[in-house]
């Protein structure tokens, strides 16, 4: 029988993580984490540097592999993949958004955007449609054209949510979106996430030192000494 979670929600999650366990060295950043994420939810992961709250982000996320535990995905398991196998489950599954934008300067917002549906065999001209779409569906009509270095931190970051949802991704994962941005621009970016995920139906898993927008999110896990210590619901 599979075992109960804390975490568990009233629909079947998209996607679980059961006795996560991550070690460096004699250190544990994740020390044995049960934890599920239901279609559309949206949860905040916070705690003190260091108490492996990227750890557990990246594990579920497959960047990074797990000691032990299991990792499933819509039922499906995902931490026994191979590299490549976990490249295209980022590819065409995750959608990703990390503080610094990671936007490649050379390509233009819209060629940001279309790029992982390109590298996914997507034409270039669906791409390139379906990036001004859901650039236009973030308010940056009209600067399509235009590269990083000519952008705002905050539009260079809606940008980066437009990316990250252009595939129509099943979990969206944020590792401090607006840590570089102030606090005005920072929400405005953080509620144009949560309003555009939610349209198109992806979870996301935030991680923030950020407490107002932990706050705001419908749910959140704190992470103390690689350990879930506490959940407060919406």
């Amino acid at each position: 029988m599979e075992p109960q979670s804390p975490f568990r929600t009233d629909s079947a999650p998209v996607l679980s993580g059961r006795g996560l366990v991550k070690r460096y060295g004699d250190q544990h950043a994740l020390a044995g984490i049960d934890i599920d994420i239901a279609p559309g939810d949206a949860v905040a992961i916070v705690g003190p540097s260091g108490s492996g709250k990227t750890s557990l982000l990246h594990v579920l996320a497959g960047i990074i592999k797990a000691d032990a535990g299991e990792i499933y995905l819509a039922g499906q398991r995902i931490d026994q993949l191979g590299e490549k196998k976990r490249s295209e489950l980022r590819r065409s599954e995750f959608g990703f958004v990390f503080q610094s934008g990671m936007l490649v300067s050379e390509l233009t917002a819209e060629e940001n955007v279309a790029l992982p549906r390109l590298l996914g065999g997507t034409s270039r001209k669906e791409a390139i449609s379906g990036a001004r779409e859901w650039l236009t569906r973030l308010g940056l009509r009209g600067k399509e054209g235009r590269r990083p270095g000519e952008l705002s931190g905050g539009e260079a970051q809606r940008v980066a949510i437009a990316r990250a949802l252009t595939h129509r991704p099943k979990v969206i994962f944020a590792d401090e979106p607006t840590g570089a941005l102030d606090t005005r621009t920072g929400r405005a970016t953080m509620d144009a996430l949560l309003v555009a995920a939610a349209d198109s139906g992806a979870a996301v898993i935030v991680v923030t030192h950020d407490r107002e927008i932990a706050e705001s999110m419908p749910r959140t896990v704190a992470i103390r000494d690689g350990l879930i210590a506490t959940r407060v619901p919406a």
